[in-house]
């Protein structure tokens, strides 16, 4: 039977390499599941995997979104469960790679379905944000569904534009959904690992990382990314924003460095404490060990 590994954890925690030899070791194919890796012209700020390691295994959902598309959890759930169903009656085992909580989630859990997509609904909404400020429509999410609006702040503009769209199109407010149980845990063979350090080791990996990104050219890709419509999700890449107030005056170089560290950072803390909630997950303490001991490890508990 074809097996199922989740391999879930912090940014710069060695995910990408432990998947990759363990792909190598039981043949099978990689889904990732990072948000930002989907994305087809920005590679060095996504920490997409090398091109050596996509060119020996499959991947599925690297670079095959363009920046100038909006892509979410849903449109994500919608393709990444059907590819790996697919795959999985194809008796190919399957390696899921990412630290996208909601994207980890979905794919197990499932999403509510029912609602699609508005786009020129969704354009109206983005011209008003920025006309009349985020507020704007926070407040209007706020009147038709005050649950949503409550967990959701005002800088939050893509999923405030999703809640009301969801309303627009199905005259029901998102809070209300109920949350159908159509992901595959439960369904498939699956066994979710975590990858975990302690906090001085992972914000050190980190900083090394930022550093080897600008070393290899992050200031000039955003340059590129600047000049292209990104979209609202696109926005969100961790240094998109940070080099842009370093090429516009507003700060120095090595405080953009500095920026991004601390935001990366801020994100693997929020990472392992979505992460932590979820009681399926088998953690791996991996400070003092290799990627191939990782590997042992996994398929050892297999």
């Amino acid at each position: 039977m074809s097996k199922i590994f989740f391999i879930v954890g912090p940014t710069a925690s060695g995910k990408t390499e432990v998947s990759f030899l363990l792909a190598k070791r039981i043949k099978a194919e990689i889904i990732s599941a990072d948000s930002m890796a989907i994305y087809k012209e920005a590679d060095i700020l996504t920490s997409k995997p090398p091109r050596n390691i996509l060119n020996a295994v499959k991947h599925h959902f690297v670079g095959t979104v363009s920046v100038h598309e909006s892509y979410n959890v849903y449109d994500y759930y919608t393709y990444a469960k059907k590819v790996l169903i697919d795959l999985h009656e194809k008796n190919v085992s399957l390696i899921v790679c990412g630290g996208s909580g909601l994207y980890v989630k979905a794919l197990l859990d499932g999403i509510f379905e029912g609602a699609g997509k508005d786009e020129k609904f969704r354009n109206e909404l983005i011209e008003r944000a920025k006309k009349f400020g985020n507020e704007t429509l926070h407040q209007e999410l706020e009147d038709i569904d005050p649950k949503t609006a409550k967990k959701l702040s005002p800088n939050d503009l893509n999923r405030i534009i999703r809640a009301l769209e969801v309303y627009h199109l199905t005259g029901t407010k998102i809070s209300s959904k109920q949350k159908q149980t159509n992901g595959i845990y439960g369904m498939l063979p699956i066994k979710i690992f975590g990858l975990r350090l302690k906090r001085d080791h992972l914000y050190r990996r980190i900083n090394e990382r930022v550093d080897k990104m600008f070393a290899q050219g992050a200031v000039a890709e955003i340059k590129r990314l600047l000049s292209l419509n990104l979209s609202l999700t696109a926005k969100k890449i961790i240094g998109v924003r940070e080099i842009k107030a370093f090429l516009e005056g507003d700060i120095t170089l090595e405080e953009s460095k500095e920026n991004i560290k601390k935001n990366t950072r801020n994100f693997a803390k929020r990472q392992l404490t979505w992460f932590y909630k979820d009681n399926r997950i088998d953690w791996i303490d991996v400070d003092d060990i290799n990627s191939t001991q990782i590997c042992d490890i996994i398929i050892n508990k297999n």
